[in-house]
Parts: structure tokens; sequence; C-alpha cells
């Protein structure tokens, strides 16, 4: 992943955890949701990669997406 991507995702998270979206979520789970996000939003797409890298299966990053994307607004100067 770019290094652009990286930043997005530890914002991505930051904003998270002050939301408390992460309480109760297993860190890795919110962690790759958050990495899927972010490649999204610069255009980097690899959801494959990110859940295989992680061992994540496709379910868990799809209903963290899920509830970060519900939960957040995202509006990004990149």
């Amino acid at each position: 992943m770019q290094g652009k991507t990286e930043q997005v995702a530890n914002r991505i998270l930051a904003i998270a955890r002050r939301l408390r979206l992460t309480s109760g979520r297993g860190p890795t789970g919110v962690a790759v949701a958050a990495s899927y996000i972010a490649s999204v939003l610069v255009g980097e797409r690899r959801k494959r990669e990110i859940a295989e890298i992680a061992k994540a299966t496709k379910v868990t990053i799809r209903n963290r997406y899920k509830e970060l994307v519900e939960n957040m607004s995202f509006v990004m100067d990149l």
C-alpha cells in the first residue's frame, strides 16, 4: 500500500477511537476495515490482498466496514 493509504487509515482509526466505534471489536477487524476504506478513498482497492495479509475474513471486513462507514462521514482532502 502507498504511504498515503497508510496515513488515511491511521486517521480513520484515530477518529473511530474517538467515536468509540472500536469498543468491543477485534482490533484486527477494525484495522483491516480502516485499511480497506483508505485504499478505496485513495483509489487503490485491494480488499483481497488486505484480507490475506491480515488473515481476516471478507465477512469481518464487510461488517467492520459497514459500521465505520455508517457512523463516520468521509469528507477528506486527499
